[in-house]
């Protein structure tokens, strides 16, 4: 009778989730607003407090941010289930602003539209809902598990400080973390994702010689001929086989088209399943500095990195009891891959690691709507949070439960 009783708290509990949801759409946390990413968080540690919860703010060492959010509740102790959501937004006020976006409640269209309503405010919020139905309807499972949830600051900016923090606070281990970004429902089943690609980011510059493009010609070395003659190799580096995508974004150079350039810029980024994979086209990459073919200096800097979480036997092993929670209550989860980055990836290293936990809901960072509907904003559909909740609740009691 469990998901029955755990299905009948979900429904009890979720008009205050959804009015906690509100609350924290109606709140500007874009990762550069220090405040509204600290009034996020403040709000979010005080509906954990009546679950019995206490909070740390802890300082996000990437300039112009606001706090990271950990609540703790040590129950019996041992590793703590790590719980991983995130404050912040991509939204400026203005833009908000400029396109009216805001709480829209559409109960005709199945969707709740508003900044962060799926990225990731309604993550947040199916934490709480899935704890309030573990302890009315399992709380041996509530009461004794260490719990930890870790909200983020800076999600949506690359930096691994989150999970340097997160792990210094469970002792570099963890019994399993459970990541709440948004989980797509479809044909198929219920998304869980067990995976995600890793990424490395690159900037390529070419040092040539300036001259007069009619007159000196001859003496001049032109840095965009010199990018333009390796670009193709660095696209080459996608590989179907191994996984990898290469993606040539940006290229600057030249000032007016009757000189010779002497600098030019080439920026890209790479994305692989698996960190060997990666590395090798790393390898590729790095080599490229002191080589040309027309006497053009190039130099070649790696200026991010974000670790593949390539999954595995323990993550299976996990996504299997998320498997069988569904399977109790007439569904079916599926566990994906995904190309998009996520804590998931500064975190994996902790302990067996899901991912797509949270509700579902769609366009995610898209803030503008048109009259004939060809653009809509970022949207949630609160009728996938009390399931959800279920699902993600019954699983933990047969991971606790062993």
């Amino acid at each position: 009778m469990l998901p029955q009783e755990l299905q009948l708290s979900a429904e009890k509990h979720l008009p205050a989730a959804l009015d906690l949801l509100r609350r924290l759409v109606g709140i500007n946390s874009f990762t550069a607003n220090a405040a509204g990413v600290e009034k996020v968080a403040r709000l979010t540690a005080d509906a954990f407090e009546a679950l019995g919860f206490s909070a740390e703010l802890a300082p996000c060492t990437t300039p112009g941010t606001g706090p990271h959010l950990f609540l703790k509740r040590k129950g019996s102790g041992g590793d703590p289930v790590v719980l991983a959501t995130h404050s912040d937004t991509v939204f400026p006020p203005e833009e908000e602003q400029q396109n009216d976006f805001r709480w829209d409640n559409r109960p005709e269209e199945g969707r709740i539209y508003g900044p962060g309503s799926i990225d990731n405010k309604g993550g947040t919020v199916l934490i709480w809902l899935l704890l309030q139905a573990l302890r009315d309807c399992a709380p041996e499972v509530f009461e004794n598990t260490h719990w930890m949830v870790a909200a983020n600051a800076a999600e949506e900016i690359t930096g691994d400080d989150f999970g340097v923090a997160t792990a210094q606070r469970c002792g570099g281990k963890a019994r399993a973390v459970l990541v709440f970004e948004g989980g797509p429902v479809d044909g198929q089943g219920w998304h869980i994702v067990s995976s995600r690609k890793g990424r490395s980011t690159w900037k390529l510059s070419a040092e040539g010689k300036a001259a007069h493009a009619g007159s000196k010609h001859h003496e001049g070395i032109n840095a965009i001929d010199a990018l333009a003659r390796v670009l193709p190799d660095i696209a080459a580096q996608t590989s179907v086989a191994e996984e990898r995508t290469v993606n040539v974004g940006m290229i600057s150079g030249g000032t007016v088209v009757n000189r010779v350039p002497h600098e030019a810029l080439a920026e890209w980024e790479c994305r692989a399943v698996e960190p060997a994979a990666l590395q090798r086209a790393d390898d590729f990459f790095a080599s490229l500095s002191g080589t040309s073919t027309n006497g053009a200096r190039l130099t070649a800097e790696r200026t991010g990195f974000t670790s593949p979480w390539p999954g595995g036997v323990e993550s299976e092993a996990l996504f299997h009891l998320w498997h069988e929670a569904a399977a109790e209550m007439g569904l079916k989860a599926i566990s994906v891959p995904r190309g998009g980055l996520s804590d998931a990836n500064h975190l994996w290293q902790l302990a067996p690691t899901l991912d797509g936990l949270g509700p579902c809901g769609g366009n995610a960072h898209c803030s503008e709507r048109t009259a004939d509907g060809s653009k809509l904003p970022e949207y949630l559909e609160p009728g996938t949070l009390v399931p959800k909740a279920v699902m993600n609740a019954l699983a933990l009691v047969k991971m606790v439960r062993g």
